[in-house]
């Protein structure tokens, strides 16, 4: 098939937590969801564009453009005189293996521990400020607490 976009809900649990909620003796109600906002460029890299299923220019665009488009993003998803200047700057040789210890989320696990990925970020910039970058061995956050925004959607007029 085609892609459009690839995003993901981060929509994760606490693996403890998930051993003591309702599924665990019954699969179909067990809470859904699992981790994977901060691995999703990583991944779709490597398993993506480095084994050659799809092109950089794709990427970009189910990760960015096209995302920005669908979600009514006016402000968002390119590098254009008046957008927000939301980029992330990559290395896209840079060998990385995935562990919960070198990551963000705030969750005890990551499904994807212990696979080696080939990309990773090196800076993360929101609307022209630095947030995010490479430092040793990790992506460390370096930007301000609670400088998040409400964005406001526009209506989705198709792709």
């Amino acid at each position: 098939g085609d892609l459009q976009v690839v995003a993901t809900d981060h929509c994760p649990f606490d693996f403890e937590g998930k051993k003591d909620m309702n599924g665990k003796d019954d699969y179909k109600v067990i809470p859904n969801g699992a981790p994977g906002i901060e691995t999703l460029l990583m991944l779709l890299h490597s398993e993506g564009v480095v084994k050659g299923r799809i092109s950089l220019e794709r990427m970009v665009d189910v990760l960015s453009t096209g995302t920005a488009r669908m979600f009514g993003l006016k402000d968002k998803g390119s590098v254009t005189v008046g957008k927000d200047a939301d980029l992330v700057i990559f290395d896209p040789d840079q060998k990385f293996t995935i562990t919960q210890s070198k990551l963000h989320m705030n969750v005890d696990y990551t499904p994807y521990e212990g696979m080696e990925v080939t990309g990773m970020p090196q800076a993360v910039y929101s609307r022209g400020k630095r947030v995010a970058e490479w430092q040793d061995d990790h992506v460390e956050f370096v930007g301000e607490i609670g400088r998040g925004r409400f964005i406001k959607r526009e209506p989705f007029e198709g792709f």
